[in-house]
């Protein structure tokens, strides 16, 4: 494990740079894809720590992106007139962080004293509640939620990129940024707490370390980065809805982690790019095929759920260590299996 923060930054931008450079080989929807890549990867990057460091399991990060997109919209509404329009989109994600990072402290709170599948209920209630929350107070907009003005590119830009670059370009910045904070945490002596309370609390406890607090502390740094992720979302798409962060959109970034491999932020991308991108494949697939009507809606939505739920099973008993663990083990045998040279043959 690397844990030179320095080298963990640089890398970080250079993989940041490359992936700038990569949507100018891409079309406008497929950036337009990046950027929902990045969004959801900031959310399951987030959760995969919160899994796989202290073992907490929550349902309800659709929720926590959701308020991230809600303060997304507060930010760029009370930043209206105050700063200038090209800042209220920074003041926008900046507020949308702080959001999600105050209800995942109190939901941390909550979860401390909770284990298993109590939490996992805890947070499952929370995204089952926000329909009727959204409901009940007129300032989040029911169920047709809030938008925001529609941001265009930069003047200076205009001329050289598309809308749907400079959203991916936003949206990869924020990952960035995410990632490097993430991977600092987990490099360093907070990430070995975090590991220590997931093993043995008792233990923990007796080192010195207060398990409760850090469990807290992940699942408010879990929450800012689902927060930053919804605050994409609502960038790219200029509003936030309910609907779009129910329980199933909970699963599919709990998918997203096992599948890319748990506590493996470089899996938590592959992750997110199954979860957005399959169904758009499976669409593609049905499309071309000359299906009935009915049967058409009938596998609209319902048939990417089923190949998220037979991925699970088949990595859970095939992979258990995920996407990234099985590539890991696949290149570590082909090493093992390649000739090596001896010195002899030189000649």
């Amino acid at each position: 494990m690397n844990q030179n923060p320095r080298r963990i930054v640089l890398l970080t931008m250079v993989g940041l740079i490359a992936a700038i450079a990569g949507t100018f080989l891409l079309d406008p929807y497929r950036n337009y894809l990046l950027a929902l890549v990045a969004a959801h990867l900031c959310a399951i990057a987030g959760l995969s720590l919160l899994i796989g460091r202290t073992g907490q399991l929550s349902l309800g990060h659709a929720a926590l992106m959701a308020a991230g997109g809600y303060g997304y919209v507060a930010g760029v509404k009370v930043g209206d007139g105050v700063v200038p329009g090209g800042l209220q989109p920074v003041l926008g994600l900046v507020v949308a962080v702080v959001t999600a990072s105050v209800i995942g402290l109190v939901l941390g709170l909550a979860g401390a004293r909770l284990h298993g599948p109590y939490l996992a209920g805890l947070t499952l209630a929370v995204v089952l509640a926000l329909p009727a929350l959204t409901a009940q107070i007129p300032a989040l907009g029911g169920d047709q939620g809030l938008m925001v003005p529609f941001r265009s590119v930069p003047q200076a830009l205009s001329s050289l990129i598309a809308l749907e670059q400079w959203q991916a370009w936003i949206a990869l910045t924020v990952v960035a940024v995410v990632l490097g904070v993430l991977a600092t945490v987990d490099a360093g002596a907070p990430g070995i707490r975090m590991r220590a309370v997931r093993d043995d609390e008792v233990a923990a406890a007796l080192a010195g370390i207060r398990p409760g607090r850090i469990k807290v502390q992940a699942f408010v740094l879990s929450a800012a980065a689902a927060g930053a992720g919804g605050g994409v979302l609502c960038f790219v798409d200029s509003g936030v809805r309910p609907g779009g962060y129910g329980v199933t959109l909970s699963l599919l970034l709990v998918v997203g982690v096992v599948v890319g491999g748990t506590g493996r932020l470089a899996g938590a991308a592959i992750g997110a790019a199954l979860v957005v991108l399959l169904p758009w494949l499976i669409g593609l697939g049905t499309s071309a095929v000359d299906l009935p009507a009915e049967a058409a809606q009938r596998l609209d939505g319902n048939l990417a759920v089923l190949v998220f739920g037979l991925l699970l099973i088949g990595l859970t008993v095939l992979a258990p260590t995920g996407a990234l663990g099985l590539l890991t083990r696949a290149g570590a045998s082909r090493k093992r299996s390649a000739p090596s040279i001896s010195p002899l043959s030189k000649d």
